[in-house]
């Protein structure tokens, strides 16, 4: 089963370019005072500057099966794993690993992009789990890695794509073109939004399995949801 996402008159920059500029951040004298009420951009840069990934051991062959197969992917959450193109175009590598579910934070043709869709995995097989057969299934956004772009209408979307696929007992690969920017922000997001994570404990998380960097563009969308969600009392603290 292939989504491809994509809203009305879809584009991959927009007016909120101006909002997520570096001039709408605030000042290091007013983020100090106001950290603990208000999440913003700058104050999840640092966090992300801080919360650096330690160097660990290999645990059995996941990291020497990403050397052998020359892909980069993680897994940062039960279940979640984030990748570059390298890991999302290896179906080899996707079998061995029991992934049912990919999500593609940059599908397209231009450069910066992943031109994989339904039809390229369309030789996967299903997968049994739980006793019943879980079938592969593909979602992509059209987006590319600038700040000026627009990632948070995919947020429940992809929360929701990710959730249904940890839920049916299945593995996930999101992945861009590198899985440092696209991908992780929509895993940053899911975490927040199902498993009610803010979005500091949700980058501290994520850095404790891999190396993130997404753009501050997106660091000031997730502060965004981070402070929507606060609002909503969505959060348990």
């Amino acid at each position: 089963m292939s989504w491809r996402y994509a809203l009305a008159n879809d584009r991959y920059t927009s007016s909120i370019g101006d909002r997520y500029s570096s001039l709408y951040y605030q000042s290091p004298s007013r983020l100090e005072s106001s950290s603990s009420e208000q999440t913003t951009g700058r104050q999840l840069q640092r966090v992300l500057h801080y919360s650096m990934t330690p160097c660990r051991s290999l645990q059995g062959l996941r990291r020497s099966d990403c050397v052998l197969h020359d892909v980069d992917c993680d897994e940062v959450y039960p279940g979640i794993y984030i990748g570059d193109a390298a890991a999302a175009k290896n179906k080899t590598y996707l079998r061995m690993m029991g992934i049912t579910h990919v999500l593609n934070a940059a599908e397209g043709c231009r450069y910066g992009q992943v031109d994989t869709g339904h039809s390229y995995y369309r030789d996967m097989p299903s997968i049994r789990r739980n006793n019943k057969d879980t079938y592969f299934r593909y979602m992509g956004f059209p987006m590319v890695d600038a700040p000026t772009t627009d990632i948070s209408r995919y947020f429940h979307v992809a929360a929701k794509f990710i959730d249904d696929a940890i839920s049916c007992g299945g593995k996930i690969l999101v992945h861009c073109l590198v899985g440092m920017s696209r991908s992780a922000t929509c895993v940053l997001a899911y975490l927040m939004i199902c498993r009610k994570m803010t979005a500091v404990d949700a980058i501290r998380k994520v850095r404790l399995r891999r190396d993130i960097r997404p753009n501050d563009g997106f660091l000031q969308q997730l502060a965004d949801l981070d402070m929507e969600l606060k609002r909503k009392n969505l959060y348990p603290y």
